[in-house]
């Protein structure tokens, strides 16, 4: 076995691998990138030359349309040790609890909370620890999105894991990843998130005991960053912070197996040899990684609240006025400094479903790991005691010490079965709105 971490572009966080290199990363969102782990790799001028030096091969890899306008077309040439077309059939394997939409039941109004779940002791990697908790629209007509957990306390050995019906947000919660993908490597730790194209080939290496944490399946249109409009030219998620891989590749003729999801399906193969074998490629369809406490809070400093449309860092569009096929909102530590305001979130009712989850919080008594779920319509807001504490408290500047996410979709929501009779899903959850006294004054 022989692999190389080379690459044109310092690091900016030299992250030893357990070979002894650095991980190394190219900057930018969606920008035209190159990346060669052997020097001279590359064709000038053109993407397929009659012959390839040292024997490589080409292949395109098209996440978007041909069609698709300049901005938002996606493709990577690659220049491969092997094909990806292989004589091994990839055949059916027993259902998990690794599902896809539409899950069976109907959309549930009541608003639902999960407490942390527990990494099991027996042996499971990231592909068998993940467990759906909700998803929407369907994989079959590439609408919707779901949103899994994963719970893993073991590498990924002689295995890759490929998913043709979405893309993956790869949110950690506890334990840090590595993310070897066809294109280079990704070390991601909690407070970063990592994108995985759709299609994308990649293994989880462990550099934790254990981990844990959260995944957001895209069904529909790429993720790319929102317009930012009146905001002006910078802002939210700017595009120079996220993180790309730089080439590395693996040369070995070791069985690997590929596990490739496709129609809500898994299915699996037998490879004889590594499928991340790309020695060099260039494109915008890549995967990559950010730091979410690099998001650029906006919000308001004088009075009220800024709609949450300000913390999105990453959109898949549906309908301008329904509302998105996917938001993916980062709430980070930052200031509250309006006066005369009520400074919770106030109750609210949405037109889209919203799945928040906290991936930290260094306040005293706050609990840093719970999932919850306000479908479409479903009212909710502060508890009575938040609301009487809010009504009274001296409002001087205040640092909120939490790091969270929000997913929203125009989409209804359903549960997993596993998720509506999990353990830790919280049945008293509605208890959070009662005590409620009637306070009005006007009569």
């Amino acid at each position: 076995m022989s692999a190389s971490f080379k690459g044109p572009s310092p690091s900016r966080e030299g992250v030893p691998d357990t070979a002894g290199h650095d991980i190394k990363y190219q900057q930018g969102f969606g920008g035209e990138l190159s990346s060669e782990a052997v020097v001279g790799v590359l064709p000038i001028g053109q993407n397929s030359p009659q012959v390839l030096p040292h024997g490589l091969l080409h292949e395109i890899v098209s996440g978007t349309t041909f069609t698709a306008p300049r901005a938002l077309n996606r493709r990577t040439h690659v220049y491969r040790i092997r094909p990806s077309a292989s004589p091994s059939e990839l055949k059916r394997l027993q259902s998990t609890k690794f599902t896809s939409a539409p899950l069976t039941g109907e959309p549930d109004p009541n608003p639902i909370r999960w407490n942390a779940f527990t990494v099991p002791t027996a042996e499971q990697d990231f592909v068998e620890g993940i467990v759906t908790l909700c998803a929407n629209g369907s994989v079959a007509l590439q609408t919707g999105i779901a949103v899994h957990i994963y719970l893993a306390n073991r590498s990924m050995v002689d295995r890759a894991f490929s998913n043709a019906d979405g893309e993956l947000l790869v949110l950690p919660q506890a334990g840090k990843l590595r993310l070897v993908t066809e294109y280079g490597v990704l070390d991601v730790s909690p407070g970063e998130l990592a994108l995985i194209p759709r299609g994308c080939k990649f293994r989880v290496e462990l550099l934790s005991p254990e981990a844990r944490g959260f995944v957001c399946e895209n069904y529909g249109v790429p993720f790319r960053l929102p317009e930012l409009g009146l905001i002006g030219s910078t802002g939210q998620a700017n595009a120079w912070d996220f993180q790309v891989p730089v080439a590395a590749f693996e040369d070995h003729e070791k069985t690997t197996q590929l596990i490739h999801k496709f129609g809500g399906r898994l299915w699996a193969a037998d490879l004889d040899h590594s499928p991340f074998d790309i020695v060099a490629w260039r494109g915008n369809y890549l995967p990559c990684k950010y730091d979410m406490c690099r998001f650029m809070v906006l919000g308001a400093v004088a009075f009220d609240h800024a709609e949450p449309s300000v913390y999105c860092a990453l959109t898949s569009p549906s309908d301008s006025v329904a509302g998105p096929n996917a938001d993916f909102m980062i709430l980070p530590p930052r200031w509250l400094v309006a006066e005369h305001t009520f400074r919770p979130a106030t109750f609210h009712r949405n037109c889209v479903g919203e799945f928040l989850a906290v991936i930290s919080d260094a306040s005293e008594g706050k609990r840093a790991d719970d999932g919850s779920l306000h479908n479409n319509w479903a009212p909710h807001g502060p508890s009575a005691a938040v609301v009487d504490a809010a009504r009274t408290e001296q409002q001087p500047p205040m640092r909120l010490e939490r790091l969270a996410f929000m997913i929203e979709s125009r989409y209804a929501f359903c549960v997993s079965e596993y998720a509506r009779e999990a353990p830790e899903r919280d049945l008293r959850y509605l208890n959070h709105w009662a005590g409620f006294m009637n306070k009005f004054s006007g009569h």
